[in-house]
């Protein structure tokens, strides 16, 4: 999307991203565990404006242990989507991924959510499984989605 900001998330951002995630989600996550994620060196909290110094429209939030990651949750205002801030996250997301270090990226997705599951098949994601009647509200599967961003080098020389 054209004149989308991607950036960190701030203390600032905090109260219009528990806003948006109730919003979004029939299950949401608490302001608390938002709060939890703005100084933690392993995740990564970003949010997207549709202008510098803008509300918040979007945000993602992914860890990283090791050389995995996990895109634990993205959303994006229903009054933004279809104009690329899902993408713009999702690929940031990914692009800081491949920076520290991760070979595969995992993320799970309600069944029924079908633009999201395309956004990410659109970006390399392939199922792998299913968690049963893992979400609450609706009771509903979610599909457990995984991308290779690299292969690990093999020395020849062993």
């Amino acid at each position: 999307m054209s004149g989308t900001v991607i950036e960190l998330a701030t203390e600032a951002d905090l109260a219009e991203i528990a806003r948006l995630e109730r919003r979004c989600f029939s299950d949401p996550w608490s302001a608390r565990s938002f709060a939890d994620l703005v100084a933690n060196s392993r995740v990564l909290f970003l949010c997207a404006r549709t202008h510098a110094g803008g509300p918040p429209v979007g945000y993602v939030v992914a860890w990283f242990v090791a050389d995995e990651g996990e895109i634990a949750n993205l959303a994006v205002s229903p009054d933004e989507r279809g104009k690329g801030v899902g993408s713009a996250l999702l690929d940031a997301a990914l692009a800081e991924a491949t920076r520290r270090g991760a070979i595969t990226v995992y993320l799970e997705v309600r069944d029924s959510n079908e633009i999201a599951r395309a956004l990410y098949g659109s970006r390399g994601f392939e199922e792998i499984g299913r968690r049963r009647r893992y979400y609450r509200r609706p009771v509903e599967d979610a599909v457990i989605l995984r991308r290779t961003l690299a292969s690990p080098v093999v020395n020849a020389d062993q």
